[in-house]
């Protein structure tokens, strides 16, 4: 008899371990992360790195990750997970548009969705939170400084990111609002994709056909940068009382030190950290409990070369 109860208690505990297991490795949140690119810039990579720090087994969690610039890639990134049969999925979208259906998917599947570092274009109940930058916000920050200048003339050269994702629609709104209720001069608007390089080769092709032009507006840093080294290599002054007025954002440590060394005039943050946030929801979800906001926006702050200090450069840079 003693034999027959300790297989059954032995049969018992096998199924209670199967049960416990069943979508949740051992006990293990199952999350799928889409991002961009991490190396698309300084900010990204902080981003990502912040992500794969916090999601982690000893955390309690089993994280995949998946990256990608398009949209289209994306969206067949979160089919993928939504088969995979994760618990949540955490999306930072390529661009706003298009995610109408997978998310409806990902509802359906009882997969919690949850939006991080932009906005995208879809109904709030298609998912659990947002912990975004307001990259619209980020934008008019930057621009009522631009303005606060006072310049003569504004001629300048516009530095878009991927075209249709929230950064760049925020920081390009602003400006073209501004360039067409004040009449500044856009002489050339173009994408650079957030790129050094691409960013670079456009500058330069101003600097070629000899179109004047007095401020850079660079949709993130690594693109000001690149717009930098065009100016350099035609012996252009650029950064306070110099020839060229440079802006950037995201707050790039090495980019806050062009500012604190007067070589750029302005730089606008975009925090990178969402990853801790994000946690503190799913937490709460797992609970049973509803997020205390559904909307987390971030604090952001612009800084101009005249008024920053190095401690905001070991503050604040990433």
């Amino acid at each position: 008899m003693k034999k027959i109860l300790a297989i059954v208690l032995m049969a018992v505990m096998a199924l209670g371990l199967v049960a416990c297991g069943k979508g949740k490795d051992d006990g293990l949140i199952k999350v799928g992360i889409i991002n961009n690119d991490p190396n698309e810039s300084g900010y990204r990579t902080a981003n990502d790195k912040s992500m794969k720090d916090q999601f982690t087994k000893e955390n309690g969690y089993d994280a995949s990750f998946s990256y990608s610039l398009k949209n289209d890639e994306q969206i067949a990134a979160a089919q993928k997970f939504i088969q995979d049969e994760v618990d949540y999925l955490l999306l930072s979208a390529a661009g706003t548009s298009g995610w109408d259906t997978v998310l409806k998917d990902a509802q359906k599947a009882g997969i919690k969705v949850i939006l991080f570092d932009r906005t995208i274009d879809a109904d709030a109940s298609l998912y659990e939170a947002s912990i975004v930058s307001d990259m619209a916000k980020e934008g008019e920050t930057a621009v009522a400084w631009l303005k606060g200048q006072n310049l003569k003339e504004y001629n300048i050269i516009h530095l878009q990111g991927v075209m249709g994702s929230a950064a760049q629609v925020g920081r390009s709104g602003a400006l073209d609002a501004t360039a067409k209720s004040d009449g500044w001069n856009i002489v050339k608007q173009q994408t650079a994709e957030w790129s050094a390089e691409k960013a670079q080769q456009i500058v330069q092709s101003v600097i070629d056909a000899k179109t004047p032009f007095n401020v850079i507006y660079a949709e993130n840093d690594d693109m000001a940068k690149g717009a930098v080294a065009a100016l350099d290599a035609a012996g252009i002054s650029h950064g306070v009382g110099k020839d060229v007025v440079i802006m950037g954002f995201d707050c790039n440590k090495w980019a806050l030190q062009e500012l604190l060394n007067k070589n750029w005039n302005y730089d606008g943050q975009c925090n990178p950290f969402q990853a801790s946030y994000i946690h503190d929801i799913i937490q709460k979800l797992e609970k049973g409990e509803s997020p205390a906001q559904k909307t987390i926006i971030l604090d952001e702050k612009g800084f101009d070369a005249a008024t920053i200090t190095a401690d905001d450069v070991e503050k604040y840079g990433i």
